[in-house]
């Protein structure tokens, strides 16, 4: 879920006191016109210069600190807190071209590599050589840098081309793992970059962590730990994409030239509720007790009395609802953690809790480390367990703790909180691009748990994914240094896995199919990635068309885009009109020369394709060829049954080896 600031619209009078107008005061991103002798000025220059800009109500000297940031290598902005009417005066002036509001996004949250197929002494690790020479720059909350996870034994020098500074000092600093770490975060009680969330530690750890043996949580996901690529160094950013699925339109970071990852399942941490009736149910929950009861205890609903707050074990609501010694059931929602729902449960001198999803989360339960024995189970299993309390005067349950369980056939699934396409932003671009492992992931964390060290944790977003395919991709630049980034980003899409570990089609939190909105091009396969045959590679000069299509003045496109245009890319989406629509692909050989590929098609339903040529041959590798797809409506009646309609065109090679696919998503309006 992405939280913006509010932005407060009383409009301030000019006789208020500073003290009050101070209330009011929110953090502008300001950007500006770029300076012809820009790179010869110094900071303390441009930091005047900036000053200068401000209106006057700003420029009194206790407000000399307005300016918290100021940025030049990328961009020429600068951060500053500002009145609503400050910043509409300062964006007025010629030499801005912006000021928005500060941004808040929300946190993107030891079996994956072998899920995903890496090996050791083998496949794409070894011909990667572990991502060695790569750098993996991470946005995030910061970084514990003494975790065993970022040791540097074994780790060459940091590449010469690396000019990035490390803020830590003392004990606690870079090494040749960790070789870049900084603070952007305005903080009077810590100006290093050290993590307190925990977040980015786990994220650094997933993508680019060394190996370390022996991790595990209350003994869950037990193993060795490892990242993606685990030679790669770190540079790490303190500053803190998006978890607010199921729904369509929730994703952001759709622009079509970055990589925009989604969450699957790989694995089960299992605690079973078991009922009077003999009734069982699938459940998760990381904190484990060896000793738990196997003897069954009253079951009671926490919301039976009809209160609100009791319904969803709010705190303080269970004061008055006898719980003692009992399993309690509680709906998840209303604002309250998990975890918290059950330190009301325990507070109220509950034995256990049975965790209900919604509607909504459905089939998609979560592990989490609870203060007492509990479970976390489906809506289907939470409404059954409802009516059983409902059809007897002595309802019972207990738990059965049964650890971690890899190898289910669902996996790997869509999950709950992974967003979704299409872009609102970007009708013309189908998003997500991929989905990777981002539910129950187990990585380095700053502080223990379970008293084990070194400290990890296992916890779910999309950050986790995010940094499974960072990692990746970093394998994938080691192993082919001559790919550009669309080309390393099309032998993800386009090597990606489309059915789940049973062979059928990838399900989501329903365990329904999931739909192109939901999983991209499929599960992300860093083996296939590395040998993928054929890419449709993009230079940046190919995006000008894109940006183009705007029609934006010069100054609106250094602000933000909101692209709506056709661009050349490696997939398809069609906002479909009752005309024909041509469009235009090429294809890059990038395996053996002298190859011939064919041309499969899975039809969108109520749409017609034609495909010349249907059959390429390349004689060189890094050959070029196009090849043009054409579009029209059939069916009309199929189309007010069936608004989208979904399919791929695959490319695959005479030898058998490749399969190169893209898929096609066809909104009907």
């Amino acid at each position: 879920m992405t939280i913006t600031k509010q932005v407060l619209s009383t409009k301030l009078e000019p006789a208020l006191p500073l003290a009050l107008a101070l209330i009011y005061l929110l953090t502008y991103i300001v950007r500006v016109k770029k300076l012809q002798d820009d790179n010869s000025l110094q900071a303390k220059d441009l930091h005047g210069w900036y000053h200068s800009l401000l209106p006057d109500s700003t420029k009194t000297d206790q407000n000399q600190q307005r300016i918290t940031f100021s940025y030049r290598n990328v961009v020429d902005e600068f951060a500053v807190k500002l009145t609503p009417e400050e910043a509409k005066a300062l964006q007025e002036k010629e030499e801005v071209v912006s000021a928005r509001p500060e941004r808040t996004f929300s946190l993107h949250t030891t079996h994956t590599p072998s899920f995903l197929g890496l090996q050791q002494g083998l496949g794409l690790w070894t011909n990667s050589n572990f991502g060695k020479g790569i750098i993996i720059g991470i946005l995030d909350t910061g970084i514990t840098p003494d975790h065993l996870s970022f040791n540097d034994e074994g780790m060459p020098l940091p590449p010469a081309k690396w000019n990035g500074r490390c803020e830590f000092t003392g004990e606690k600093t870079c090494n040749n793992k960790l070789i870049g770490a900084r603070n952007f975060v305005k903080n009077p009680n810590s100006t290093l970059p050290l993590d307190d969330v925990g977040h980015g530690t786990h994220t650094a750890s997933t993508a680019a962590g060394r190996l370390v043996q022996g991790a595990s949580v209350f003994g869950n996901a037990k193993g060795s730990a490892v990242g993606m690529a685990p030679d790669a160094h770190l540079a790490i950013y303190k500053c803190s994409a998006a978890n607010a699925g199921p729904f369509y339109n929730s994703l952001s970071n759709e622009a079509p030239w970055i990589i925009t990852v989604g969450a699957s399942t790989i694995r089960r941490i299992v605690a079973i509720p078991k009922l009077g009736n003999g009734e069982t149910f699938n459940g998760e929950s990381i904190f484990q007790p060896n000793n738990f009861t196997s003897t069954l205890l009253p079951l009671v609903y926490a919301g039976a009395n009809g209160n609100d707050s009791s319904t969803i074990c709010a705190p303080g609501s269970l004061k008055n609802v006898d719980v003692k010694g009992k399993v309690v059931l509680c709906d998840i929602g209303g604002f309250v953690r998990r975890v918290d729902k059950g330190q009301e449960v325990k507070n109220a001198g509950g034995a256990a809790m049975i965790l209900m999803n919604s509607h909504i989360e459905d089939f998609n339960p979560f592990a989490d480390v609870h203060v007492l024995p509990a479970t976390h189970v489906s809506y289907k299993a939470g409404l059954a367990i409802k009516n059983y309390i409902n059809s007897t005067s002595t309802p019972t349950a207990t738990i059965l703790f049964e650890g971690t369980v890899i190898g289910n056939p669902h996996a790997p699934a869509v999950t709950s909180f992974s967003s979704r396409g299409p872009s609102f932003a970007n009708p013309g671009i189908l998003k997500p691009d991929i989905i990777g492992p981002g539910q129950n992931i187990l990585a380095a964390w700053p502080v223990s748990l379970d008293k084990n060290l070194p400290p990890f944790n296992i916890i779910s977003g999309t950050s986790m994914s995010c940094l499974h395919l960072s990692g990746i991709a970093a394998l994938l630049k080691n192993s082919h240094p001559d790919w550009s980034p669309a080309a390393i980003k099309s032998a993800i899409m386009t090597s990606a896995n489309t059915v789940n570990l049973g062979g059928k089609p990838i399900l989501d939190q329903r365990l329904l199919p999931a739909d192109v909105f939901a999983t991209g091009a499929g599960h992300v396969n860093p083996l296939k990635a590395n040998d993928p045959g054929l890419v449709y590679d993009l230079q940046p000069t190919d995006y000008i068309p894109y940006l183009c299509g705007l029609n934006y003045t010069d100054k609106k496109s250094r602000t933000h885009l909101e692209p709506k245009s056709e661009v050349l890319r490696d997939f398809f989406l069609l906002i479909f009109s009752f005309h024909h629509k041509f469009q235009y692909r090429t294809l890059t050989n990038v395996g053996p020369a002298n190859i011939n590929y064919s041309v499969e098609v899975d039809v969108p339903l109520a749409v017609g394709i034609s495909i010349n040529p249907a059959e390429i041959e390349f004689t060189e590798v890094k050959q070029k060829v196009s090849y043009s797809v054409g579009f029209y409506p059939e069916g009309k009646n199929n189309r007010r049954k069936h608004p989208l309609a979904p399919g791929c065109i695959k490319w695959v090679s005479s030898n058998g080896k490749y399969s190169v696919s893209i898929p096609i998503a066809v909104v009907f309006l």
